[in-house]
């Protein structure tokens, strides 16, 4: 009998196996229903089973083997994420779930051989399709495991950021209220404004977390445009920055007409990482430089630092989130507090302007980072 009719016909009894398989997958396995603990399982071997029997060429099978989609099964696929799925839901590890798709191969494979008499060479040829078809189904079902479990961390990230601005929110507002009360001696006052600064640096940390999470979650980064002038914005931020770094002072030069239409707290934010960032990995020798430059149609933002350059090989990946530089204790004038997202919302908040960035680093240059945005959407 060929393997498919086989399947087909013992589908039931192998069903029983995969339950009786299952249910040893403990703790989640303790709790499971028969029928929960069957699943999908009968729909991903009677779709193996079509697959089995559909025609297929050589090139067909060549890139099927390398990933690609030519010759793949809908029913089969759709079949085999829905149990990575729920195989999450229900609290079965990675390991657990794939570890079902192991027993289920070698139980199909121990039936049929004992049900055949001498082998024939049309049988080695349904095996290939067979396993094909079972490692088609376990790359579906761990993608779709996978997928559960980024976004449930997504999930478990923002509620972690939006909770976390409530105490920060309490602890800038009690020491901005200490700072107030007259008697404090020069050792108090010093404490209270770290304690100040402090809250500031993990209140921007906790909100790029925010946005790094909205945008993992598929939101778009969400901007109103309203007039605005970006001179103004470059000097609050460098306030702002200055504020931060006792002993921080950055030179500021604008030029031309820089008023336009863009989002003010999403301009702050990118401001905010940009200064921050060159604080971060200038050389405590050497100032920061800003440029703001508009024209009739857009402006041009430079930050510029001195110091240790950005090693090439991460230059490609700086704005990739969760990236932190390979030589960031090199030269820096502060230790990094960071969690590798600044320059990321930095890109977002440019590319949802319709902007673009540049960074430009070597010995002798130091780092800049320009930015070009459009005055108007």
């Amino acid at each position: 009998m060929r393997l498919s009719d086989f399947i087909v016909g013992n589908v039931d009894r192998i069903v029983d196996e995969w339950e009786t398989f299952a249910a040893t997958l403990t703790p989640a396995a303790d709790s499971m229903s028969s029928v929960e603990l069957r699943d999908h399982a009968k729909a991903i071997l009677l779709a193996a089973a079509r697959d089995m029997n559909t025609a297929q060429t050589q090139a067909e099978q060549i890139a099927k083997a390398q990933g690609e989609d030519v010759g793949k099964s809908p029913t089969l696929d759709q079949a085999a994420a829905s149990h990575g799925e729920l195989r999450h839901t229900v609290g079965f590890d990675l390991v657990q779930m794939t570890s079902e798709f192991r027993h289920l191969r070698a139980t199909v494979i121990r039936f049929w051989v004992e049900s055949l008499g001498a082998p024939q060479i049309s049988h080695f040829s349904d095996m290939i399709r067979f396993n094909e078809a079972i490692d088609e189904a376990l790359a579906e079902s761990t993608a779709a495991y996978a997928d559960r479990v980024t976004r449930s961390r997504d999930i478990f990230l923002a509620i972690l950021g939006h909770d976390l601005r409530a105490p920060l929110q309490a602890i800038s507002m009690s020491s901005e209220i200490l700072m107030r009360k007259a008697g404090l001696s020069d050792a108090d006052m010093a404490y209270v404004t770290r304690i100040k600064s402090s809250s500031r640096h993990m209140a921007t940390m906790v909100s790029d977390l925010l946005e790094f999470v909205r945008s993992r979650l598929g939101v778009s980064l969400p901007i109103e445009r309203k007039p605005m002038e970006m001179t103004v914005a470059c000097r609050d931020a460098i306030d702002e920055a200055s504020a931060g770094h006792p002993g921080c002072d950055p030179d500021f030069t604008s030029s031309g007409d820089t008023q336009g239409d863009w989002d003010r707290s999403r301009i702050d934010q990118m401001l905010r990482n940009l200064i921050g960032n060159a604080l971060q990995h200038g050389a405590s020798t050497h100032k920061i430089t800003v440029s703001l430059v508009g024209s009739e149609s857009h402006v041009s933002l430079s930050v510029h630092n001195d110091g240790e350059p950005i090693a090439q090989e991460a230059i490609g990946s700086i704005f990739d989130p969760l990236v932190r530089s390979l030589n960031e204790e090199a030269g820096t004038r502060n230790p990094s507090t960071s969690l590798g997202l600044g320059l990321y919302i930095v890109k977002e908040v440019v590319n949802a302007h319709n902007g673009s960035i540049t960074v430009t680093s070597n010995f002798g240059d130091g780092t800049t980072f320009m930015v070009v945005l459009p005055k108007r959407a």
